[in-house]
């Protein structure tokens, strides 16, 4: 009868040499990521803005055909939301932007 020899898994499977590597030298990291322009480019940010350039659109159309009483009301309304959109989605950007 033959004998069996036992082999231990670490025998078979020798762990690979580590080479001894330098460590790196620690050095800061600064991000520019807050001061970067297309940070603006949040997509809820650029709706409420589309949405405000698309009303102001609709007015100027609206005051070349002479529909003067429609822009007028428009005027109204927009002297209310335009304020507070702006504050809104300024408030919104600096609440949901990474510092």
């Amino acid at each position: 009868m033959r004998r069996t020899k036992g082999f231990t898994f670490r025998k078979i499977f020798l762990p690979p040499h580590k080479l001894s590597l330098p460590r790196p030298r620690p050095f800061r990291v600064y991000s520019f990521v807050p001061f970067s322009p297309l940070a603006m480019l949040d997509p809820t940010i650029m709706t409420i803005g589309g949405i405000v350039l698309g009303i102001a659109i609709i007015e100027r159309i609206l005051e070349r055909w002479g529909v003067i009483d429609l822009v007028d009301q428009f005027a109204k309304v927009m002297r209310f939301i335009l304020p507070v959109t702006f504050y809104s989605a300024l408030i919104y950007f600096f609440a949901t932007f990474m510092f």
